[in-house]
């Protein structure tokens, strides 16, 4: 068994002196595996900065990200022949349900696949390889995966 190791790096710097209302929610974040900061801030709702990223929107890119990984991987093994994969994800907070969290995640890929490949096995393999994606199986938010599959 391996066990795989992630860190993080997150820095912030300002004054929250003022209160609630004035200080910046822009900060930055890296993966050790790039070194590469990523400018965030806070989801807009929260007094953000919209042009960046939010840790919710993130969660939802992972979800998606991971998906997409899991899903190819399964379906190379399998030697199904994806040509293109699409996915336009949602989720949405509730604030009136606490304790506050993304209730529900929802994943739309579309999904290419070469002519003449068969769909039902395409869509077997899109939950396999949800039920193998690290995030979803991380997280207690529920993840739905509705795919689309079609010929290219």
């Amino acid at each position: 068994m391996t066990v795989h190791s992630y860190r993080t790096d997150v820095s912030w710097s300002g004054s929250t002196g003022a209160g609630y209302r004035v200080y910046s929610r822009t900060h930055t974040g890296a993966a050790t595996e790039t070194g590469e900061p990523l400018t965030l801030s806070a989801d807009p709702a929260f007094r953000g900065d919209p042009a960046h990223p939010s840790p919710e929107g993130l969660l939802v890119l992972s979800a998606s990200s991971c998906q997409l990984l899991a899903f190819l991987a399964v379906a190379a093994r399998a030697g199904v022949d994806v040509l293109d994969y699409r996915d336009t994800a949602d989720a949405t907070m509730d604030d009136a349900v606490a304790p506050v969290g993304i209730g529900v995640i929802h994943l739309r890929p579309v999904i290419t696949v070469r002519a003449g490949t068969d769909h039902a096995r395409v869509a077997e393999l899109v939950h396999q390889g949800h039920e193998e994606c690290y995030i979803a199986n991380s997280l207690r938010t529920q993840v739905l995966v509705t795919p689309e599959i079609v010929d290219g």
